[in-house]
This record gives structure tokens, C-alpha cells and sequence, in this order.
């Protein structure tokens, strides 16, 4: 039940390239001007938030390939916390195919985007129906709308390494009408 918001964060979110900056960093007998340590953060923290929007235009075209194709492999997701998390980008990417298989419309809208340093954070309104199985809950055809921020670290080299996400798990079940399977 809360791998499915687990996996809707992640799914909301993992990683696509964009461009590095390659300024020089030389010194000055060169000729080239040393870039300070601010222009250096905000280009790292530009370049992290258009991986991050990148990822979630693939999410958005549903190919999760592309989304986590800047997800170092041994991201970590940690979801809400109140699950074990999903070690491994191959994880993760079995756990977001489930879940864009059982809500094939899950879309986010309002989208804000939100960097400093190596953290983004990316807040917005999710809905999908649920049309198909999910971790042993029939496809009841309903629909969820809720509010998430998925938040999300990365390294030097722009992947991403930790995924976390706030949101309301209850809501979107009770919305969907999900129930846990009964214990035998």
C-alpha cells in the first residue's frame, strides 16, 4: 500500500541528463578567469534542477528508462519512511513500472521546482485512475488527486542518489478505494 506511493514519488520523479557546465577553471597566467565558488553552486545547482525537470518530462511520456537514465545505480528511495526503502535503480525501476501499469494516467500538474546545492525539491497535484492490479488490490477504476513534494539529493557527477517524498498515502487510497488483501 505505501510502495504505491513510494512509487508514485519516484515515478513523479528519477533522473534525465542535461549538459554540464564547462567553464574553465584555470588560473589567470592563462588568461581565463577563475570561476568563485558561488557562480560554481548555482551552475551545480541549475544543472541539478534541469536533471530533475528532465526526469519528470520523461515520467510525464512514460518512459521510465529515460527518467532514471541519470539515477546513480545505487540510488536509494526512501519514500515517506514508513516503508523499507528500494535499493538499486533496477528496483526502482520495476517498482515505477508497476505503478504507471495499475495507473497508466498518472500525471502531476502545477509542477514547482526548487534547487540549492544538491537538493531538489519538486511540489505539485498528482491524479491517476487505477486501472489495472497493484500489490494484490484489484484495478477499481477510480481516481486520486493529492498534493506531493518529492525531494531529491544528488552527487557531484548530477545523479540522482536519494529520493524521499511527503505526501498522503491515506488520501490517495481511501480516494481509489484500494483495500489490503485480507490476511488467509
Amino acid at each position: 500500500m505505501k510502495k504505491t506511493i513510494v512509487l508514485l514519488a519516484v515515478a513523479t520523479a528519477l533522473i534525465t541528463s542535461c549538459g554540464t557546465n564547462t567553464n574553465k577553471t584555470e588560473g589567470a597566467e592563462t588568461g581565463e578567469h577563475k570561476m568563485g565558488d558561488s557562480a560554481m553552486a548555482e551552475s551545480k545547482t541549475e544543472r541539478n534542477k534541469k536533471v530533475i525537470m528532465a526526469s519528470f518530462a520523461a515520467m510525464e511520456s512514460k518512459n521510465v528508462a529515460e527518467m532514471l537514465k541519470d539515477c546513480s545505480p545505487d540510488c536509494v528511495d526512501y519514500g515517506d519512511g514508513s516503508m523499507p526503502p528500494i535499493k538499486g535503480r533496477d528496483s526502482i525501476m520495476k517498482m515505477i513500472q508497476t505503478w504507471m501499469t495499475a495507473f497508466p494516467d498518472n500525471k502531476g500538474s502545477d509542477l514547482k521546482y526548487v534547487a540549492d546545492g544538491d537538493w531538489v525539491m519538486v511540489w505539485g497535484e498528482w491524479s491517476g485512475t487505477m486501472k489495472g492490479d497493484f500489490m494484490g488490490m484489484k484495478a477499481t477504476n477510480k481516481s486520486y488527486k493529492m498534493k506531493d513534494v518529492d525531494i531529491f539529493k544528488m552527487n557531484d557527477a548530477g545523479q540522482v542518489v536519494e529520493h524521499h517524498n511527503v505526501q498522503s498515502p491515506n488520501t490517495m487510497m481511501m480516494q481509489v478505494g484500494m483495500q489490503m488483501p485480507k490476511k488467509k
